[in-house]
């Protein structure tokens, strides 16, 4: 028999042991994915993407108003 087949922990400590590991697991990750995205965004702001990214959107929604003036109420 190998080592890890012998656990003997019972069912109720198992459970709570993977909970608190996943809830540790998803406060890292979030974490995590907010410092990335706060990282990422101050370098989008100093390259000034932002700007560029805003007028492409405006030009789509002035070409679908355009073509579609009935969409405007």
């Amino acid at each position: 028999m190998e080592p890890h087949e012998n656990v003997k922990a019972n069912r109720k400590q198992l459970v709570i042991n993977n909970f608190i590991g996943g809830l540790a697991w998803a406060l890292g990750a979030t974490i995590g994915l907010a410092i990335i995205v706060a990282i990422l965004g101050m370098i989008l702001q100093n390259i000034n993407l932002v700007p560029f990214v805003g007028n492409f959107i405006a030009d789509i929604i002035n070409f679908i108003i355009d073509k579609r003036p009935d969409l405007v109420r």
